[in-house]
């Protein structure tokens, strides 16, 4: 039997809690009372149909497109697996970022594609170079896959090197499948969505990273009104309706997700300090400073990070994520969207395991 599994969603699942997480991926949990919305205002059920139409065109109005554009899902993740499922056949070629975030590659391996790779470089700040993918494209590639944000590096791709790369795709006949659910961390001057950029591009997200709303698993995609219309159908194989009542809250969070994204951005921006002026202290990692998002990406300059992983969490009670999930094992992800007084806390740890580790040898 044939077993596919995600290792990264695995190790977070079981073993990346600690008494000082810098191993989350997104906001601390937005709080349920915060929300304007009261128990007598939700329900169990709702009729049938292809998305709940309120939360569709919430959505479409969020990211400025027509609401035939728009399918929910089940977080980010499953927003991945269904755009990628409803493009590709068994044995179609895949072009896919490295680094990568893991479960895109599991997802892929899942679905029997042809798997190849173009490179994100840290010597030039992990940009997306669409000469890198030129270079890697056959005329067999049918989908393109990248992250904006890009995880686990937090960098933020131009939109004139997305258009590149979708020009390239639309002269193979491919598709440009990026996944954006870091993306609105940008916040001021936010390039918007890809899809905007032309119908070869499927765009993901969802409200679980920056707007610390994970718990209602409200994800989208961003396709053509065709493809659309075959993810949805696909999605018949996965579930009837998604949870009413996780719909009707989320419908509540786009209505005060003004409000919501300020506290958002406010604590990403005190965390950002908090986290450049550690790291400007390091002469033990090479790292850019954090310009967005709730991700950093430092590499450890001498050493196992696997054995300084094991040391941070044994005895400081602090963890991180092994950059070997990406395909970087001299490399960590930290997150940053915690509360800044454990972001601190959990940074000072970071040092001193840092300290000792170095003084080892």
């Amino acid at each position: 039997m044939r077993t596919v599994a995600s290792p990264y969603m695995h190790w977070a699942k079981i073993c990346s809690s600690a008494r000082y997480n810098l191993a989350t991926s997104g906001l601390m949990s937005y709080p349920l009372a915060k929300l304007p919305v009261s128990l007598d205002q939700l329900e169990l059920t709702r009729g049938g149909g292809y998305g709940y139409a309120p939360l569709v065109e919430a959505i479409a109005a969020h990211e400025r497109v027509s609401p035939r554009n728009v399918v929910t899902a089940t977080g980010t993740s499953m927003a991945n697996h269904l755009a990628m499922a409803a493009i590709l056949e068994p044995g179609d070629e895949v072009l896919v970022e490295r680094p990568a975030y893991e479960l895109l590659l599991s997802v892929l391996e899942y679905l029997r594609a042809d798997i190849h790779r173009f490179e994100r470089r840290e010597r030039d700040g992990w940009a997306l170079d669409p000469d890198a993918v030129g270079c890697a494209m056959t005329p067999r590639t049918r989908l393109i896959v990248t992250t904006n944000l890009h995880n686990p590096a937090g960098v933020l791709a131009g939109q004139a090197e997305l258009a590149a790369i979708g020009a390239l795709a639309r002269r193979n006949g491919a598709r440009v499948l990026v996944d954006e659910v870091y993306l609105d961390a940008v916040f001021d001057g936010g390039p918007g969505t890809a899809f905007l950029l032309g119908e070869e591009f499927v765009t993901t997200n969802s409200l679980t990273k920056v707007y610390g709303l994970s718990g209602l698993r409200c994800g989208w995609i961003l396709a053509d009104e065709k493809l659309a219309t075959q993810i949805y159908r696909l999605d018949d194989l996965f579930g009837v309706n998604p949870a009413y009542p996780a719909e009707l809250l989320s419908c509540a969070a786009f209505a005060n997700l003004g409000k919501i994204r300020a506290g958002a951005r406010d604590l990403l921006e005190r965390n950002r300090e908090v986290l450049n002026l550690f790291l400007a202290t390091r002469g033990d990692l090479a790292v850019m400073p954090q310009r967005w998002g709730t991700v950093v990406f430092p590499r450890l300059l001498t050493g196992s990070v696997d054995a300084f992983c094991r040391l941070l969490r044994e005895k400081y009670e602090t963890s991180v994520v092994p950059g070997s999930f990406f395909e970087m094992p001299e490399h960590f992800r930290i997150g940053t969207g915690g509360g800044t007084e454990a972001l601190v806390a959990g940074l000072e740890r970071l040092g001193a395991a840092l300290d000792e580790f170095g003084a080892r040898g």
